[in-house]
């Protein structure tokens, strides 16, 4: 067991399967010599050479492109987006092909591929290197949709997206890269895709979560507990498949639900997590299915004063906990 980050996991996780598996390459910008804008691949070029650490030119069509020839062609390439507001290009290779491999080749053919897409603001990123684009993904059936929050998600989830023989997409959010720290297994595991876990136990309500909103939440859920509420948070780890059982079982217990997340919650991650809610534990609820998450504005401004007033916080989420306790 040692103590990493977020991006220390991810890089571990690449090295290890890389080694473990020789069909496993890594491709996108400056991934190689430069180890990546974020070093998430640094020192990979040293061990694996460039025939295995691809840098790439700066056209992320080409990228998922790229990978999804190799991946329907027998290798395991694990692409890396700079950002995910850059991702706008390569959305034919994976919405439009990508996802229908299995099912347009009756089977014949797969696509086991992993493209790894920083996600999210609270860095000042501003308009271009903010956003949160996991709903649309999330939507297309045939992808996987995996977004861990702590360093032992990361390796776990990132090791079984590699393993998988579908495409998967793996959402890191920027901030939590070096913020988040947490002890890691050195052995080999890995965690099944689909799979929800309670991060806090509680009683009196659930707040369902992902990516830095769990950090933000298990904060918030701590400062209510000064005030006599005990809440539950369910970290959600994969978007697509959504955990129901777990969702429904965690919110029929506490009778109520908050759910909170950093995108905006028109026809989001949350309306889908609502709508299981509302149908499994409708006669169980206590309360109104809440959801918490920031103004319906096209992009997450750069002023650090407007990104703190766009961006949930602890206690935004403090202040939600206690208005649905108080019904």
């Amino acid at each position: 067991m040692s103590e990493q980050t977020v991006i220390e996991a991810v890089r571990a996780t690449l090295q290890s399967e890389m080694r473990r598996d020789d069909t496993v390459i890594v491709l996108g910008e400056d991934v190689g010599s430069r180890g990546g804008v974020f070093l998430a691949t640094d020192g990979l070029i040293d061990e694996f050479g460039e025939n295995r650490v691809i840098d790439m030119p700066l056209a992320e069509s080409l990228i998922c492109g790229v990978a999804l020839g190799a991946a329907v062609n027998g290798m395991r390439p694990v692409a890396e987006i700079q950002f995910a507001d850059f991702v706008w290009p390569a959305i034919n290779q994976l919405v439009g092909e990508a996802s229908k491999v299995r099912y347009g080749t009756n089977g014949v053919k797969t696509a086991p591929m992993t493209v790894r897409i920083p996600y999210g603001g609270g860095v000042r990123g501003g308009l271009y290197h903010s956003q949160s684009i996991e709903v649309l993904f999330s939507h297309t059936p045939g992808l996987s949709v995996v977004a861990p929050a702590t360093p032992y998600d990361a390796k776990g989830l990132l090791a079984t997206a590699i393993r998988t023989d579908d495409p998967v997409i793996v959402l890191e959010h920027k901030r939590t890269y070096r913020l988040v720290k947490g002890d890691v297994p050195d052995e080999d595991y890995t965690i099944p895709i689909g799979k929800a876990e309670i991060k806090r136990p509680g009683t009196d309500m659930t707040i369902v979560t992902y990516g830095l909103m769990l950090h933000y939440s298990l904060q918030a859920a701590e400062m209510a507990a000064a005030n006599g509420i005990d809440v539950e948070v369910l970290d959600l780890r994969t978007l697509r498949p959504l955990d129901a059982d777990a969702i429904a079982e965690s919110a029929s217990r506490t009778g109520k639900a908050l759910i909170v997340q950093e995108d905006t919650p028109a026809v989001s991650i949350s309306s889908e997590v609502a709508a299981i809610i509302g149908e499994r534990c409708f006669f169980d609820l206590d309360g109104p299915i809440t959801r918490l998450g920031p103004p319906e504005l096209p992009p997450m401004p750069f002023s650090p004063i407007q990104e703190a007033a766009f961006m949930p916080s602890p206690e935004k989420i403090l202040a939600a906990i206690t208005k649905l306790s108080e019904i």
